[in-house]
C-alpha cells in the first residue's frame, strides 16, 4: 500500500472503465486523484465514492484551454502534479473506403491530439515538482494493423511515437513517459454499439490467456509505471494483452 503516497495524479477518461479503475487503485495507494472527463455525472459519482482524495473536473481533451484550466485547478487544489494518465479515447469503425474524414478526425483529435495537449500541459508543473510520470494509453492497435478501425490504429501508433519523443525531450527534467498497450478490455467501449460484435464473437479465445482482460488488470500495470518502482523505465511500450502479440493457438495443428 501507499505506493503513490504524496503524489497527485490527473487521469483523463476517468469517469468509467479503465480510467475509473485507475482512479480507484491510485487513491487506494495514497495518491490524490483528479478525474477528468466529459461524462460529468459519472465522473462526479466516482470522485464522491473515492472521497476526499479525489476531485472531478470537466475536460474535453481536444480543448487546449480546457487542459490549461484543469492543470491549473489541479495544482491549486492539491499543490502539485506528479502523474498524468492519458486514458481518454474513442473509436469509430469502418473500412477505409467508407470511412468518413469526419469520423477519422474525431478519433485522431481525441486519441492523438488530446494526448499531445496533455503531455504539453503538464510539463511545467512536473518540472517544478522535480519530475513525474506520464503514461499514455495506446493499444495493441498501436503495435499492429487492425481491420476496420483505421483512425483508431493511426491514432494509437501516433501515441506510441509521441511517447518516445516526449521521453527523449523530458528525461532531463526527471519526467518519464511510457505507453501501455492493452489488448481487449472489458469496458463500455468494447461492449458498446461500435465494437459490441467483437465481444460477442470472443476473439480472445485463441490467444495464450484465452479471455478478455478486466480494467483492474490494466490499472495495476499503469500503477507500476506511475510509481517510483519503474524509475528506470521511459520511452518504452508495455503490453498487457493476454499474449495476443505473441501469437495464437492453432488447435488443429497438434492433437491434445
Amino acid at each position: 500500500m501507499n505506493r503513490l503516497a504524496g503524489k497527485v495524479a490527473l487521469i483523463t477518461g476517468g469517469a468509467r472503465g479503465q480510467g475509473e479503475a485507475e482512479a480507484r487503485i491510485f487513491a487506494a495507494e495514497g495518491a490524490k486523484v483528479v478525474i477528468a472527463d466529459v461524462l460529468d455525472e459519472a465522473g462526479a459519482k466516482v470522485a464522491s465514492e473515492i472521497g476526499e482524495a479525489a476531485r472531478y473536473l470537466h475536460l474535453d481533451v481536444t480543448n487546449e484551454d480546457g487542459w490549461a484550466d484543469v492543470v491549473k485547478e489541479t495544482v491549486a487544489t492539491f499543490g502539485r502534479l506528479d502523474i498524468l494518465i492519458n486514458n481518454a479515447g474513442i473509436v469509430r469503425t469502418g473500412y477505409i473506403e467508407q470511412h468518413s474524414l469526419e469520423d477519422f478526425m474525431a478519433v485522431v483529435n481525441v486519441n492523438q491530439v488530446g494526448v499531445f495537449l496533455g503531455i504539453r500541459a503538464v510539463v511545467a508543473p512536473m518540472r517544478e515538482s522535480g519530475g513525474g510520470s506520464i503514461v499514455n494509453i495506446s493499444s495493441n492497435a498501436g503495435l499492429e494493423g487492425v481491420e476496420g478501425v483505421v483512425g483508431y490504429v493511426a491514432s494509437k501508433w501516433a501515441v506510441r511515437g509521441m511517447t518516445k519523443t516526449a521521453a527523449i525531450e523530458f528525461g532531463q527534467y526527471g519526467i518519464r513517459v511510457n505507453s501501455v498497450h492493452p489488448g481487449g478490455v472489458d469496458t463500455p467501449m468494447l461492449g458498446g454499439d461500435e465494437l459490441g460484435h467483437m465481444a460477442e464473437s470472443d476473439p480472445f479465445q485463441d490467444q495464450p490467456i484465452g479471455r478478455i482482460s478486466q480494467p483492474e488488470e490494466i490499472a495495476r500495470l499503469v500503477l507500476f509505471l506511475a510509481s517510483d518502482e519503474s524509475s528506470y523505465s521511459t520511452g518504452s511500450e508495455f503490453t498487457a494483452d493476454g499474449g495476443r502479440m505473441a501469437g495464437h493457438r492453432d488447435r488443429g495443428l497438434v492433437a491434445e
